[in-house]
């Protein structure tokens, strides 16, 4: 990207974080009485447009006949959309966001998924280690480590948190690292120790889930004496940088639907290495003060 696209991308951004403000600043209370769609201007509050999420919503709003009255969904990035959430609950107004878990919002706030009786995000998700080809010959210790690196949501969780809390990502996940030696000895077990500090790198999809993840991961396989680079990139340049061997690896791929289309695009030129976590959930999520609001499709009520 270009300096101007940059500045273009960071202007478009705030001004977006600003509607989002002003809208919500204006917005009453939740009332259970009334239509939900007027009180929210028939708005779903998502992240960055390019997620994979945001591409299974704007099929919802179809599937489920939102589309047909005037619903939409309206871009952000994570963090706008988690700050406009916050303020939200603060005040107990309406808002439905596109939600995912693991994710420490659902951690610190009162949140609910929506049932999908039309089954469009699918049911749980998990997320897999893909390298590129040759990794396996090229760094056997490296590739051991990530096949076996495996944890569960609570895990992640307290890395996202904790970052969330203000600490910084690496140090979030050398404290991860040092509070679970058992758990990093089975990821290492095997393992010898490489000289010479040979490079990796690793990209990850700039989320609160995958920053942790890229950053415990990254921890580990320094300990065993690489050096790692972890580099942030939208969702198709992450995918792109494995299979072009300009990256080594990613954590950070959500499937059977999330990354549906991207795992099709390059599945025949990267390695996945499987699940290194099970039970991962994407959906759209409501405060759970909006009692009478349980599925997609009381969002049409």
């Amino acid at each position: 990207m270009t300096f101007y696209k940059k500045i273009i991308t960071t202007l478009m951004m705030l001004v977006t974080v600003g509607l989002l403000a002003a809208c919500s600043s204006t917005q009453p209370k939740y009332n259970a009485n009334k239509p939900l769609g007027p009180q929210i201007n028939y708005t779903i509050t998502g992240i960055d447009a390019g997620a994979g999420i945001m591409t299974s919503t704007d099929k919802a709003l179809k599937v489920y006949g939102l589309a047909d009255k005037n619903w939409q969904l309206q871009p952000s990035s994570t963090a706008a959309m988690t700050s406009t959430l916050k303020k939200a609950i603060a005040d107990k107004r309406p808002i439905v966001v596109t939600g995912w878990t693991p994710h420490w919002m659902f951690t610190k706030f009162p949140l609910k998924f929506l049932k999908d009786p039309k089954n469009v995000y699918g049911k749980t998700e998990q997320i897999h280690t893909i390298v590129r080809k040759g990794l396996k010959q090229d760094d056997p210790q490296a590739y051991q480590v990530l096949d076996h690196f495996h944890w569960t949501p609570k895990e992640i969780s307290s890395v996202m948190l904790a970052v969330n809390n203000g600490q910084d990502p690496a140090n979030a996940a050398k404290d991860f690292v040092k509070k679970h030696a058992k758990q990093v000895a089975e990821w290492t077990k095997g393992v010898s120790h490489v000289s010479g500090h040979p490079k990796l790198t690793l990209t990850y999809i700039a989320w609160d889930s995958e920053i942790a993840s890229t950053n415990v991961v990254a921890t580990v396989l320094r300990q065993v004496g690489y050096k790692v680079t972890i580099r942030a990139m939208e969702p198709q340049p992450v995918w792109a940088s494995v299979a072009t061997k300009a990256a080594d690896a990613q954590v950070s791929a959500w499937l059977p639907k999330t990354a549906a289309k991207l795992y099709a695009d390059y599945k025949n030129q990267v390695v996945d290495l499987g699940v290194n976590m099970d039970g991962a959930r994407v959906g759209l999520a409501v405060p759970k003060y909006m009692k009478n609001i349980n599925s997609i499709e009381d969002l049409k009520k």
